[in-house]
């Protein structure tokens, strides 16, 4: 380090670079000797600007103020920290992971490193905007501002938050979901999409999933010991709902799994035969492509309503049970559902649902 010719109480420090750091020293109003650093030649600093600098701290000095004194840096509370807090208690919870990575995809890039008592409701509207313009559905818009809801939650009841979270303002409103699948087969989709399948393990996984009705991972995660063959009964795993339950395998299914099925150890996974699960995105790309082809030709892919979709084949197998006449409650212990809410959408499809009232009106 060395003294400036030029200048009293201004420092150079000569870098191994050709750069050059400018320092200067005073004492503050406590007569305590300080050495600041000013900055880099390379960044425009100089011993004239140097000395200027240390003139003016010792003015304000002198009326008893320390322009470059440490502040004490006010301490904030970052929705990441927050989040880590909800993720290690919830760290038992089966859609832990899901919901961490969902937070880390968009939310944490748009909120994770800012203060939570900054954000405002405005930049929540701002969030909902930008992703529905981008294509994101109004349910998973939703999730994550209901999930940022609970973030906050969770600050209150830690001390960490007062006040009314922004989430929780007038302006802040859930978007319209108008995305219920209204889609379903026909009989003679359903033998078109057969036609079209020549894979074994995408055909097992569709009749299981049209005689039983089951969600994807549910379908994917039954084994050889889940079947019983004298009752032509399956028991089901619903991941979603964290519960078990029955579904009925039609005779020509339950035959051709015999075969399939026959000498093979109770943990066999019944899609793929093997004693490891058949891979998910293996499946959605290889049968998705199959129903994109049949039925999503001419449709927009964001057309929810009338893709046909995975998903679909659960609803399929529901409707052509109202269309059939069974009765709703039935058809909610078929599909697990938990909230008779669910199930009724599918009541407007019963053969009693007044049709055939309206047919012989005025007649």
């Amino acid at each position: 380090m060395e003294k400036s010719k030029r200048f009293t109480g201004v420092y150079l420090n000569k870098k191994s670079n050709g750069d050059i750091s400018y320092y200067i020293t005073y004492r503050d109003a406590n007569e305590k000797f300080k050495r600041v650093k000013i900055g880099d030649k390379s960044k425009g600093i100089t011993e004239v600007y140097c000395n200027q600098k240390r003139n003016e701290v010792i003015n304000q000095v002198r009326l008893g103020d320390d322009p470059l004194a440490k502040k004490k840096k006010k301490k904030i509370v970052t929705l990441d920290d927050v989040a880590k807090i909800y993720f290690e208690q919830s760290i038992h919870n089966k859609d832990n992971h899901k919901t961490k990575n969902k937070y880390f995809t968009k939310l944490q890039k748009r909120f994770g490193h800012r203060d939570i008592q900054e954000i405002t409701p405005e930049e929540i509207i701002d969030y909902q905007a930008k992703f529905l313009e981008n294509g994101l559905s109004p349910s998973t818009i939703n999730f994550d501002v209901t999930f940022l809801g609970t973030l906050y939650n969770i600050a209150i009841d830690e001390n960490l938050f007062q006040g009314v979270p922004p989430t929780r303002a007038k302006k802040v409103k859930m978007l319209k979901n108008d995305n219920d699948r209204e889609r379903y087969l026909s009989t003679d989709e359903i033998n078109l999409l057969y036609e079209n399948i020549n894979d074994d393990v995408i055909s097992t996984f569709t009749e299981l999933s049209l005689s039983t009705g089951g969600r994807l991972e549910t379908i994917l995660n039954l084994k050889v010991k889940d079947i019983d063959f004298s009752n032509g009964v399956a028991t089901l795993k619903d991941l979603k709902n964290d519960s078990t339950y029955k579904g009925f395998l039609q005779n020509d299914l339950l035959s051709s799994l015999k075969q399939k099925l026959l000498n093979l150890k109770p943990n066999t996974y019944v899609v793929g035969l093997k004693e490891t699960k058949y891979a998910t995105r293996t499946l959605q790309r290889k049968l998705q492509t199959i129903l994109n082809n049949l039925f999503n030709e001419d449709l927009d892919s964001k057309d929810a309503k009338n893709r046909v979709v995975i998903h679909s084949l659960r609803h399929t197998f529901a409707s052509h049970l109202a269309t059939n006449g069974t009765p709703i409650f039935t058809i909610q212990k078929l599909m697990n559902h938990q909230d008779i809410k669910m199930t009724l959408r599918y009541a407007k499809l019963a053969p009693d649902s007044g049709k055939n009232f309206i047919n012989d009106l005025y007649k």
